[in-house]
């Protein structure tokens, strides 16, 4: 049977064509790096990776292309920020909901003396406003936030969590994993001092890529996590302090710059308000399907208009893992199982450690798809 794939919160599939159509022009045609040479290749190059920036500077209502930074990921980037913004006898803040992304480099920063508090969240992964506020301490350098949370699509008040940022002068960092490309985002307006980004999910380029968006005073104070070659400044031993320069060390994926700058040309074409339109209506048809389901228990919020379409459902006095095989096997349902990366979330959620069996909808979703899913549901659990 055909699959169904609703596994978008791992990655977006399929990509619209002309992401692959830019990857194989620049591999059969270009083949030259940047900042490296001034034939035309290598300028041709050039102009698609400044393309690129300028389109997330468009989607982000960020002003200064020279300003994001590409990176090979998500992970990548937000390594960068904590490890740049954090040095021993600073505090950190971040929430229950927090990604392995943003945990597992902390934890290493707390053994070189950094310190952090974990803000709590509801059982439905909302913040607790009123806790952030108690957190923060004199000595506090950086506030992380995961926008949406990958295990339950809970949606956070990111543009509350900025102005208490912005009134007691700490910078801002939003992990937007879940929501680029799924709803529009505005730099400015969230009061963010940087903004990471994968290309590979919402934003619907290729693997192995990704974004990060600094505010020129974060930018200036953060330290570089990784140094080396770039093709500028050349004459010195020392990296250069203008960026994008200051980030971006080695060779970067050009063939993944082509895909990347493509999928976002037809991203803007479609337009994200239609994208989030479209998760919207998803959602609930998803949601109204499970309301009178027994057996089933959803993690996270039940109101469309306060999550992203990410799902993920317990299958009480089940095994999770088995559900989630046989939605393949028997049904052709894609999904993904277990802890998601996500201790911490599921641990808030009251799902550690069992884990949940997660469906993820995308652009490519169709009504159909989910009909289909909730039939293979309800089918299981009348089992």
């Amino acid at each position: 049977m055909p699959a169904i794939y609703l596994d978008h919160a791992a990655t977006s599939f399929p990509k619209p064509p002309c992401v692959a159509a830019a990857m194989t022009e620049y591999l059969t045609h270009v083949g030259a790096n940047i900042n490296r040479g001034n034939y035309g290749a290598a300028q041709q190059a050039e102009l698609v990776a400044l393309r690129l920036r300028r389109r997330l500077c468009e989607l982000f209502d960020f002003a200064d292309p020279t300003h994001v930074v590409l990176t090979p990921g998500n992970t990548w980037g937000l390594n960068l920020v904590l490890g740049g913004a954090l040095h021993p006898g600073d505090h950190c803040v971040v929430s229950g909901m927090e990604h392995n992304a943003v945990m597992r480099p902390l934890q290493q920063l707390v053994r070189q003396g950094v310190t952090f508090t974990r803000v709590p969240c509801d059982g439905a992964g909302f913040l607790d406003l009123r806790a952030l506020e108690a957190a923060f301490r004199p000595n506090t350098r950086l506030v992380v936030l995961a926008h949406a949370s990958n295990v339950s699509g809970t949606l956070q008040d990111a543009a509350a969590v900025g102005k208490l940022c912005a009134e007691r002068g700490v910078p801002f960092c939003l992990d937007a994993a879940q929501t680029a490309g799924h709803l529009p985002l505005s730099f400015r307006e969230l009061g963010l001092s940087a903004l990471s980004v994968p290309a590979h999910k919402g934003l619907l380029g290729p693997q192995g890529l990704g974004a990060l968006l600094l505010a020129p005073d974060f930018a200036k104070a953060l330290t570089p996590y990784v140094t080396g070659g770039t093709g500028s400044a050349s004459d010195s031993e020392e990296q250069p302090a203008y960026l994008p320069d200051k980030f971006e060390p080695g060779t970067p994926n050009l063939p993944g710059i082509y895909g990347w700058e493509a999928a976002l040309a037809w991203l803007q074409d479609v337009g994200v308000a239609a994208v989030r339109a479209h998760d919207l209506a998803l959602s609930r048809r998803f949601l109204d399907g499970l309301a009178d389901l027994p057996g089933v228990r959803l993690a996270g919020p039940a109101d469309p208009a306060r999550r992203v379409g990410v799902f993920s459902l317990d299958f009480v006095g089940r095994d999770n893992a088995e559900i989630a095989y046989r939605l393949e096997t028997d049904y052709g349902i894609l999904t993904r199982c277990g802890l998601h990366c996500a201790p911490a979330a599921h641990k808030t959620l009251g799902t550690f450690p069992r884990g949940t069996v997660r469906f993820s909808t995308g652009w490519s979703t169709t009504e159909a798809d989910i009909d289909a899913a909730l039939a293979a549901i309800r089918a299981l659990t009348a089992e």
